[in-house]
């Protein structure tokens, strides 16, 4: 089992391990019974009756999908699981087909030699928020009616939508009323709604408790797998109104759509009709396209008989006129006097409560560690004594937004600043890499950082690959991600691989396909390659295991050239290891080494490197 040393990880002979993955996979979002395709309505509020088994592929699919991945180099798996798979019956109640499933397809990782980390997947906090993660039950047991968010604003989800569905509108949820309300309750709803409760036990601890105990359920079933190397504490955590110091503007970094504030969602949702922002992401930024009257029919987003916990915990109220007053616009900027920040006061002890509830089930396995999306990690340099790795989130922003390769135009989602220039938008990017790589030193101590996602969507241009067969600008744009990785020598997980891939449906969830793999561009089932995509730039050389510490390590798709530079360590007996694929060198290479010698294992594509009496070392591979 390898293990995190400094900056690193390592395997038992104490060489320095790459990890180079996928996120497996893009489907586990949603249910295999009944079909929870996103652009499906049918049983979707069926909340407790559903099944996840067969999440990422049916068990007799996974030799298929296991041996592709391994033939295409790649060494890790981001393991994607939700709480809703777990406990989607009801509080305390478990999935134990559903946990005999997924040992019996992580098992099946281990025997092909994957080194697997489980994520516990979340976006904008549940499906039925328009995302994915917990189960329905939580929100109802805070009192929301999701029968009704379309209507109140409350969210926008693709089954109660239709289509066409808006592109990338999904992340907007974020801001409004469900999505917001459930995040503030579960990670800081001890501060912020005291007077809410669930059968007794305050929300926070009720949320909490449940997600951590169905987390332990997971853990306690994948413990005797040594392919295991730990948990993801929560992808993509967010917020909420935690931190918000006025509730009346907008304040989202994401938004577009039809976009309420805080303060016109919350009295959407008790039934008060609002005219609110209708807003257009364009390649130059957002525009205002007017407003739009939301609730005329005036519904309400909360159970019958329950009222908005905003306004139990007394942010707003009547007047005299029965009409909303906002009584407390900064409420949820201090506590007793104090300015909160969401990183420190909250998602920090949700962390360490996380780490130790896995811990508790197996000591020394690896805590990866998530921050918000776009944002900087915690101060917190005990992590380095934790035995902890960083896992921030990175995308080429037009690219994904827009789906349009643009050579010539970049984004900095921190900054908000766009970028012109191909070399300026390259400088750039490495820039943000490298920036990220630094943050995870200066904040968490010298642990190692693995770019948890990051991938290109296929269904760019108008789908115009599916349609001509050419994906040209998908492998610029694969690449480019790709070398910005390697040269801040990041470990890192592709999003994603999805096995039931579609070229109409793409990944089955919000319209999303950023899959490397679909079926629909399988045409030959013998060939193990045959449904890749853009696999020129995905398939590419890299260090699986060095006898030292990388310094270079660089691949152009383009020439099939790859350069490796690294500082051996001589009291390393065993051989470094190059990924050398077949897909890249099927005629043979030419290879230049510094000094010692090598050797080709061709039937599992490596290149074995063992070092002479230098120190740096220097290999150039390039086709013959």
């Amino acid at each position: 089992m390898i293990h995190t040393r400094g900056p690193w990880f390592k395997d038992e002979t104490g060489r320095t391990v790459m990890l180079r993955g996928v996120n497996l996979g893009g489907s586990t979002k949603v249910p295999t019974r009944p079909d929870g395709a996103t652009w499906n309505p049918e049983g979707f509020f069926d909340h407790r009756d559903v099944s996840f088994v067969g999440r990422p592929f049916p068990l007799s699919e996974a030799d298929e999908h296991y041996s592709r991945l391994r033939q295409w180099g790649f060494n890790c798996l981001r393991f994607l699981i939700t709480w809703e798979a777990v406990e989607h019956a009801g509080p305390g109640l478990y999935d134990e087909e559903y946990l005999d499933y997924l040992y019996a397809v992580v098992k099946k990782a281990g025997q092909y030699d994957f080194h697997v980390f489980v994520d516990p997947h979340q976006d904008v906090y549940s499906r039925f928020s328009g995302g994915d993660g917990a189960p329905g039950w939580t929100l109802e047991a805070a009192g929301f009616n999701m029968r009704n968010f379309k209507e109140t604003g409350a969210a926008i989800v693709h089954q109660t939508h239709g289509d066409p569905f808006p592109r990338m509108v999904w992340p907007t949820n974020a801001y409004k009323l469900a999505a917001a309300t459930m995040f503030t309750l579960f990670f800081a709803g001890n501060d912020f709604a005291p007077k809410t409760k669930v059968d007794g036990i305050p929300i926070q601890d009720y949320l909490q408790g449940h997600y951590l105990n169905a987390m332990k359920m997971v853990a306690k079933k994948l413990r005797s797998l040594d392919c295991v190397m730990g948990f993801d504490t929560l992808n993509e955590p967010q917020r909420g109104y935690v931190g918000v110091k006025d509730l009346r503007p907008l304040y989202g970094i994401l938004d577009v759509g039809i976009v309420p504030t805080p303060w016109q969602s919350m009295q959407l949702g008790a039934g008060y009709p609002q005219r609110v922002k209708h807003l257009e992401r364009t390649v130059l930024g957002t525009v205002n396209k007017g407003t739009v009257s939301i609730n005329q029919e005036k519904r309400s987003a909360w159970l019958p008989g329950r009222e908005c916990i905003w306004k139990q915990n007394g942010i707003w109220d009547l007047d005299e006129k029965g009409q909303p007053v906002l009584l407390k616009p900064d409420y949820f900027h201090k506590v007793n006097g104090r300015e909160v920040d969401f990183v420190r006061d909250y998602l920090t002890p949700f962390i360490n409560k996380m780490i130790s509830a896995i811990r508790n089930v197996k000591q020394g396995w690896i805590g990866f560690i998530e921050s918000e999306v776009n944002n900087y990690p915690p101060h917190w340099q005990e992590a380095a004594d934790l035995n902890l790795v960083n896992v921030p989130h990175w995308y080429d922003g037009p690219l994904l937004y827009l789906k349009k390769y643009f050579p010539f135009i970049g984004f900095n989602e921190i900054t908000g600043q766009v970028i012109f220039g191909r070399k300026n938008v390259e400088k750039a990017y490495q820039a943000q890499l490298a920036e990220i790589k630094q943050l995870t030193k200066e904040r968490l101590g010298d642990i190692p950082t693995l770019i948890g996602e990051f991938g290109i969507p296929y269904d760019m241009e108008n789908k115009k690959a599916y349609r001509n067969g050419k994906f040209q600008n998908h492998v610029k744009a694969m690449d480019r991600s790709m070398r910005m990785m390697e040269a801040s020598l990041l470990n890192y997980t592709i999003w994603n691989y999805t096995a039931d891939n579609t070229n109409a449906r793409g990944d089955l969830w919000n319209d999303e396909d950023l899959s490397i793999f679909s079926r629909d561009q399988q045409t030959d089932m013998t060939d193990i390659n045959s449904g890749g995509r853009a696999l020129q730039a995905v398939i590419r050389p890299f260090p699986m295991a060095l006898a030292g510490e990388p310094v270079v390590s660089n691949f152009n798709p383009q020439t099939s050239t790859y350069t490796l530079e690294f500082i051996g360590d001589p009291k390393i007996t065993a051989p470094s290891e190059i990924f050398f694929p077949q897909w890249h060198y099927a005629k043979g290479a030419e290879i230049k080494i510094s000094d010692g010698s090598y050797e080709i294992v061709a039937d599992q594509q490596i290149l074995r490197f063992f070092q002479g009496e230098a120190t740096n070392h220097k290999i150039k591979i390039t086709p013959k």
